[in-house]
């Protein structure tokens, strides 16, 4: 039997520390020729600090790596490229006002005596997206690329360097199924050309489809690694992940229904083509679903004010709400949890205290303006506690959190009001599966209360996992409203396809 060959690509003891904050602490695993290699651990478990080592973009406090046995501390992302290192990120490294072609090559355009010589430069580039299977024209802008393709051409950037070593960070976040599909297919033609694959994600599903073998980081320590996913279940990498047992990631439990917390009638705006009409109890969850361009978003920001509506009213509690702007929505008792949280939810230059008190501030302020600092204190260390934010200080800046505890401080921030009506839009979108169940159960802590609750999701077992009843939009309307049990994943699925593709009732 031949010996197995060493990794070709190995972290060995990689450490890193910030001010107050370890972030990895002696991380050391391999990766080897031929594999895909996942990634997995909560946010805040260490894997972006990872990708910054390995990509040169901050360099680890102590350790290093080891790449075709070498050993390696890069100083710069051009020490990692020099050394076959690519790092696919989730926001693509691309210039859109560029060409393909430009996009590929841009630090190493073939040029001659200071002049580009275009034509080499959209052979080179052709050659490289035919790499890839994609038939895209070099000469295009890559603003006129829908997502899917935009990655390609990253992949192509990466290989135009002669990458031998290409991590990927989250890469089907925002692609569809059958963009992921392709993904899928192009990297496994990497692996069997040779390539060393690191796949970071938080979708278990997707492990199972496309890797070889695994590793877990929890706190910024190594757990475990899987060297093959043979007899691996999910509950095995939840529990690697978590350090505990989520036997059932939802929780869900019923419970009473009050009197109507929100009432919407005729509502018609944009994005919305058909007038709406919808109850949500005092207590009561309901899941909204549909495909991507349904009218989810655009209907939640109707009810809360941020875009005007052309038609229809809404009632808070029996009282009709005139939503002129959120401030009136906020005022009623009906907030918004946007799925943009980085865009539209915190203030990235602000503190977590400040982030978590900016929506209650003026109830609390003294002597007509003066900011109530022991209030802003008390407040946000209370959310900060009671929903388990994970940050070294109240006043470390919020960009600095990982996404779940981004998440828990803008439902903080509405915890610190009066909360009659919450509308949730993608509110577990790139979050691990352990903050995940964190949030569940304050959904279901706030609907024990008395919350009326929306939860719009693109994800169906979640919505099927969190909803006493399932709404579904398709093409800017309501097609189908269904009891918990009568929503099946069958049933919910083909009321949210389009008409011609629709055919279970």
């Amino acid at each position: 039997m031949s010996a197995v060959p060493p990794p070709y690509l190995v972290f060995e003891d990689i450490t890193k520390t910030y001010p107050g904050v370890t972030a990895l602490a002696g991380v050391s695993f391999g990766v080897c020729i031929g594999s895909v290699h996942a990634l997995m651990g909560e946010n805040g478990a260490g894997k972006s600090t990872l990708l910054k080592a390995l990509s040169g973009a901050h360099a680890p406090t102590t350790g290093q790596l080891r790449i075709g046995g070498a050993p390696h501390v890069f100083q710069s992302t051009a020490d990692a490229m020099a050394a076959g290192v690519a790092v696919i990120y989730q926001e693509l490294h691309l210039i859109p006002e560029m060409t393909v072609a430009e996009n590929i090559y841009l630090g190493h355009l073939p040029a001659r005596h200071g002049l580009v010589n275009r034509t080499q430069l959209r052979e080179q580039a052709a050659a490289q997206l035919r790499r890839l299977g994609e038939d895209i024209d070099p000469d295009t802008k890559l603003a006129h690329l829908p997502i899917g393709q935009r990655q390609m051409v990253e992949i192509a950037k990466a290989l135009s360097r002669g990458a031998k070593v290409i991590a990927f960070d989250e890469p089907t976040s925002s692609l569809s199924a059958r963009e992921i599909d392709k993904l899928f297919n192009v990297i496994r033609d990497l692996r069997a050309q040779g390539c060393v694959i690191l796949y970071v994600t938080h979708r278990m599903e997707e492990i199972f489809k496309l890797c070889d073998a695994c590793t877990v980081l929890r706190d910024g320590r190594h757990v475990r690694t899987h060297e093959t996913l043979a007899g691996v279940t999910p509950a095995i990498l939840v529990q690697d992940m978590v350090g505990r047992d989520i036997a059932d990631v939802f929780g869900y439990s019923s419970r009473p229904h009050g009197a109507p917390a929100l009432e919407i009638t005729g509502v018609k705006g944009r994005g919305v083509t058909e007038p709406i009409s919808l109850n949500v109890a005092q207590g009561e969850i309901l899941g909204l679903f549909g495909l991507v361009g349904a009218g989810r978003t655009e209907l939640l920001k109707l009810l809360f004010g941020a875009e005007p509506m052309t038609a229809g009213s809404v009632k808070v509690h029996s009282q009709p709400v005139p939503l002129r702007t959120p401030r009136d929505a906020i005022g009623a008792g009906l907030v918004y949890c946007t799925e943009d949280r980085k865009k539209e939810g915190i203030v990235p230059i602000l503190s977590v205290m400040e982030n978590c008190n900016l929506s209650a501030r003026n109830a609390h302020v003294r002597f007509g303006g003066i900011i109530n600092e022991r209030w802003e204190n008390a407040n946000a260390r209370q959310q900060v506690d009671s929903l388990n934010v994970k940050t070294p200080s109240l006043t470390q800046l919020i960009k600095h959190l990982s996404g779940g505890n981004q998440q828990k401080v803008i439902l903080g921030r509405w915890l610190s009001t009066k909360i009659r009506v919450l509308l949730l839009d993608e509110p577990t979108r790139g979050i691990d599966i352990g903050a995940k169940s964190e949030i569940y159960q304050i959904i279901f802590r706030l609907a024990r209360e008395g919350a009326g609750i929306i939860v719009v999701s693109s994800d169906l077992p979640e919505v099927l996992g969190l909803a006493d009843r399932v709404a579904v939009m398709r093409e800017g309307a309501i097609s189908a409203v269904f009891n918990r049990a009568d929503a099946t994943p069958e049933r919910v699925l083909a009321q949210a396809l389009p008409l011609e593709k629709s055919s279970v009732a």
